[in-house]
């Protein structure tokens, strides 16, 4: 496994999968496991490609190719995800299904991680498309998934209605599973109380303690959100009913800022289904000269790649909290490291989710359901534990808060691959 050799450019073309990688590998020689330790975990166990042929609504069929990744599954059962997006790719898939463990690991869930994704643009298709893909998609991976061995969950462009269509499909084909082997369900298919907006909450618990752990008052912190989609937008209420003031939003068209702050009721009212909104301002700027702005807390909260070599010295947030999967790059980490600026990875404030989702699971095999306060009780709990184990590690280990993450994410999974006797 080769390092970086301290050229900014060449790490900054690194893919989500080699990046995940590399640090992966930094983690397991902190621990003080050996190469072979690392060549297990540094890919997947399975990854498998489908294609999936899909009657569309002019009466053509359209064959679309789609994923499943199974990182780990020394602790427990797979758990993650399916995406449904145009630009995926298998080696996307893999890295995410990776992050899954390393979540699952900081969170102390009993589950490995398990990434899906289906190549195909949601903006254009039609609800009974969707429901034909989402049916086909279990259809060609039902073999392999089901509660007691790989759970999918809801993911970008995918919500709890087409986690009921897969569950629909999957039971008639698998009669006698149980419905936990779904989350982010409706509630009257055995959906939990919290999930839709647990990874949201997730990553308002992180700035919360992060502001904590820098001495700022979360009322009147000036925050700007990056992305303001299912996650951003509940991220934007959260913390503008602490009291924050949200300066800075945006959205795939551009982004507008205001230092005296966004009526963010307004516009949470008036977005549409995949978070657009800035075009109904005059004078919108773009994403990356809103990253650049003045503000408190950063959160990023959009998609990969944000904040790299090249603007990391421009960034003017004290605390940057990642809402994305991989919004700021390895260098770009290392740089705002070294500027005192306190980095939330993605891997920490993105384990609400998934945590709920545990709870979903558990719910479903017990039989007895939580109320959403018990839920949020239990959210909360966890994630604070999780954020002090990172962040205290960071701090006696002098090490930044990512390769932190990555040291207590993997130790289970690498612990119980040990015991089970497969390094």
């Amino acid at each position: 496994m080769g390092t970086t050799d301290g050229d900014g450019k060449k790490q900054e073309m690194l893919n989500l999968l080699t990046s995940t990688q590399i640090v992966i590998h930094d983690a397991l020689n902190k621990l003080g496991y050996n190469e072979e330790m690392y060549h297990l975990l540094a890919e997947p166990i399975r990854t498998f490609c489908v294609r999936i042929p899909v009657r569309m609504d002019d009466g053509s069929t359209k064959v679309f190719s789609g994923f499943r990744s199974q990182h780990n599954d020394a602790v427990g059962p797979t758990m993650g995800g399916v995406r449904f997006h145009p630009q995926i790719n298998a080696d996307e898939i893999k890295a995410l299904s990776m992050w899954m463990s390393l979540k699952c690991g900081i969170a102390d869930l009993p589950f490995g991680g398990g990434k899906g994704g289906i190549i195909c643009n949601p903006r254009t298709m039609s609800f009974g498309e969707l429901e034909r893909l989402s049916r086909g998609y279990v259809r060609s991976i039902s073999q392999i998934v089901g509660s007691v061995k790989d759970i999918p969950a809801p993911d970008m462009y995918t919500n709890s209605q087409i986690m009921a269509w897969m569950l629909d499909e999957y039971s008639s084909l698998r009669q006698n599973d149980s419905p936990g082997f779904i989350t982010g369900k409706p509630l009257v298919l055995g959906g939990s109380e919290g999930r839709e907006k647990a990874g949201a909450k997730g990553v308002t618990i992180c700035i919360e303690e992060a502001a904590k752990k820098r001495g700022i008052q979360l009322k009147g912190a000036r925050v700007i959100i990056q992305g303001f989609g299912n996650a951003g937008g509940y991220i934007a209420k959260f913390l503008h009913d602490s009291g924050a003031i949200i300066v800075g939003i945006s959205d795939v068209y551009g982004a507008v800022y205001h230092p005296d702050g966004l009526d963010i009721n307004y516009l949470l009212d008036r977005r549409d289904s995949f978070g657009t909104v800035t075009t109904l301002f005059e004078g919108a700027i773009t994403n990356q000269e809103l990253l650049e702005r003045d503000c408190d807390i950063l959160v990023p909260a959009a998609v990969s790649n944000q904040i790299t070599a090249e603007n990391a010295g421009s960034i003017k947030a004290r605390i940057v909290v990642e809402a994305a999967n991989g919004p700021t790059t390895l260098e770009a980490t290392k740089i705002l490291t070294e500027r005192g600026i306190l980095l939330v990875p993605d891997v920490l404030a993105g384990a609400g989710g998934v945590t709920v989702s545990y709870f979903e699971w558990v719910q479903n095999n017990q039989g007895y359901y939580w109320t959403e306060e018990e839920i949020a009780v239990k959210l909360r709990e966890r994630l604070v534990k999780s954020f002090n184990d990172v962040y205290d590690l960071a701090e006696s280990r002098n090490i930044s808060m990512r390769l932190a993450a990555y040291m207590v994410g993997v130790r289970k999974m690498a612990e119980a691959s040990l015991l089970r006797g497969w390094v």
